[in-house]
């Protein structure tokens, strides 16, 4: 296979949008996957896209109302979010969220009970209150996956699916290329942005980045009738409800694994999260609890042990940029692809700060961190 100007190593919304942001400035892109795009979390997530507390905000704010006409796909994404509390701990964190949007300068209003029984017809009694967000919002993953690669190739980009890299090749200081089963492909930049199996790959070449893979899980309801906002979430959610009417919920603990193999398949873990999902849906929307849930999807995503994103491009080797969103890289995809495409091409990020979201943060990071969280592997027998 024929090397690029810039390999990209994973197929995921953050991968792709960058492939996208490159390509339209008219750089050579390739970009790997070992499956298929979106194939893990990136199509398998709430949508939700109102990350206030990233340095990306107002980037994610600005492009998200734009993303359809910039694409020339849909990516059926919707303004904002209600968030409805069922507690008191839950109700004083949406106030602190709603004080934290207004210092950036976004509106976000608390709700009364009553206010939100009327905007939102599947609630109950149970809650105590919430608080509407009139930003953000929500888009389809699935649809938006497909929509970045399909404008990325418009461009010219180009996207291999079923080839898991190996490897990174190093010469004088530099990567050169990847390993791949069918050989090495040769490149002058290259961004990693392969989820979980980053820190394994960048492990080889001297970079240091800690992340842990969990899976996590999300459920799909049947149809019912769409509600007039369909951003509704909370009580430890995130989720709308899609366009046709299903309820789409994730959230709640991870399943934390071990290190993933970069080729094969992968460990099939297996967790009672969907039972805890439908139980609090119920909760924050209980005239949906008749519902039935049709389907689950699950996907691995990688965590950093703050939970913010790295994105970074190391002093050494110089030519590779660090891109893992650490669970929130959907929302936040159409900025952090533009911020990957400036690190890759100006060095550094040109509309935001992200100097929080390097690298160095993580110096001195005691070695056992995982288990100091409390972020180790189940031992549950494994299903083959």
């Amino acid at each position: 296979m024929k090397g690029a100007a810039v390999v990209i190593i994973g197929a995921g919304v953050t991968g792709l949008s960058a492939a996208w942001w490159l390509a339209r400035d008219g750089v050579d892109v390739l970009v790997l996957d070992k499956g298929v795009i979106g194939y893990e979390a990136s199509s398998r997530n709430g949508g939700g896209a109102t990350h206030y507390q990233s340095p990306l905000f107002h980037e994610e704010q600005r492009l998200w109302p734009l993303m359809d006409q910039l694409l020339g796909y849909p990516t059926e994404h919707r303004p904002e979010r209600i968030v409805i509390a069922m507690t008191e701990d839950q109700m004083a964190r949406y106030r602190r969220m709603q004080r934290i949007l207004a210092g950036l300068g976004y509106r976000a209003d608390m709700m009364d009970p009553q206010q939100v029984r009327d905007a939102v017809p599947l609630a109950g009694d149970r809650h105590i209150g919430g608080v509407h967000i009139r930003t953000g919002g929500q888009a389809n993953p699935q649809r938006t996956v497909q929509a970045y690669a399909w404008a990325a190739q418009d461009h010219g980009a180009r996207i291999a699916q079923h080839v898991p890299v190996l490897g990174i090749e190093m010469a004088q200081g530099r990567a050169v290329g990847v390993r791949t089963r069918d050989g090495t492909i040769g490149c002058d930049q290259l961004v990693v942005a392969a989820g979980p199996q980053s820190g394994v790959l960048l492990r080889g070449i001297g970079i240091d980045l800690p992340v842990a893979p969990a899976r996590a899980e999300m459920i799909v309801t049947e149809a019912l009738p769409l509600m007039p906002l369909g951003g509704v979430d909370g009580n430890g959610l995130y989720g709308r409800q899609t366009l046709r009417g299903n309820l789409a919920y994730g959230g709640g603990w991870h399943e934390w694994m071990d290190d993933l193999p970069l080729a094969g398949k992968l460990p099939r873990p297996s967790t009672p999260t969907i039972t805890q999902i439908a139980l609090r849906l119920a909760q924050i929307l209980p005239k949906a609890a008749h519902a039935r849930v049709i389907r689950s999807w699950a996907g691995i995503v990688e965590n950093t042990p703050d939970g913010r994103p790295v994105l970074d491009r190391p002093k050494a080797p110089g030519n590779v940029t660090v891109a893992t969103m650490s669970s929130v890289g959907f929302g936040l995809s159409p900025a952090s692809g533009r911020a990957v495409r400036d690190l890759v091409m100006d060095g550094r990020c040109g509309f935001a700060e992200i100097g929080k979201l390097s690298l160095a943060r993580f110096a001195g990071l005691d070695p056992d961190w995982r288990r100091l969280q409390g972020w180790v592997t189940p031992r549950a027998e494994v299903m083959a």
